[in-house]
């Protein structure tokens, strides 16, 4: 994925759904009828873009009562240089922190979410991921695992009686497992937190 195109955009569209959020959330859910849910990452978007992420994401919800939703989440993608590294340091995106090559995660888990006033929530998941290395030519050179923890803040935007939603939030993420990086890899992911704070996500979902 282009890092600094990704930083950018994602800024511009968290910005304008929050303020477009308020006047919109009047539109509230008639959710009892429709228990179940789909949603995915408008930044998929980017992988429309040059040097792409490959960024994939499906969630599936089941409401369990008005305020209380359950969520399985799958989700793949690969990155090349260390998680940690903030979006507003003048190191994201920089080839010099970047990897001898990338990491493709494949990864599974569970996500619970609860209203606390209105479209506010709050989110918790918990994602094991299969990660693979390889290097800039695309050799394979060994697995690990990594156990990615996030919490999330956001607000959901309703339309047509709640069938539609859109979810921008912030979220503050935690690896403490992350296993088995190449020698190479680890010299760039060591001088990086294994935590990254208000990274903005923008969700768009369907409701049945």
């Amino acid at each position: 994925m282009n890092r600094p195109l990704y930083r950018v955009t994602a800024g511009i569209f968290l910005i304008l759904s929050i303020f477009c959020s308020f006047p919109l959330a009047a539109d509230e859910s008639g959710s009892d009828d429709n228990p179940c849910q789909v949603e995915t990452s408008l930044w998929m978007i980017a992988n429309l873009m040059p040097d792409p992420g490959d960024f994939y994401q499906l969630s599936l919800g089941y409401r369990l009562d008005d305020k209380n939703i359950l969520f399985f989440n799958g989700l793949t993608w690969k990155y090349p240089a260390p998680l940690g590294i903030p979006l507003y340091d003048s190191s994201f995106g920089s080839a010099d922190e970047e990897y001898p090559g990338y990491v493709r995660a494949f990864g599974f888990g569970v996500g619970y979410q609860r209203f606390i006033w209105e479209g506010l929530f709050a989110s918790l998941y918990a994602t094991p991921f299969l990660q693979k290395f390889y290097t800039s030519d695309n050799q394979y050179l060994n697995s690990g695992f990594q156990l990615f923890l996030q919490g999330q803040l956001g607000y959901q935007i309703d339309f047509f009686k709640g069938r539609l939603y859109l979810k921008p939030a912030l979220s503050f993420n935690y690896w403490p497992v992350n296993t088995d990086f190449p020698d190479t890899f680890q010299q760039k992911e060591k001088n990086w937190p294994n935590y990254i704070f208000f990274e903005p996500h923008l969700n768009i979902g369907f409701r049945f």
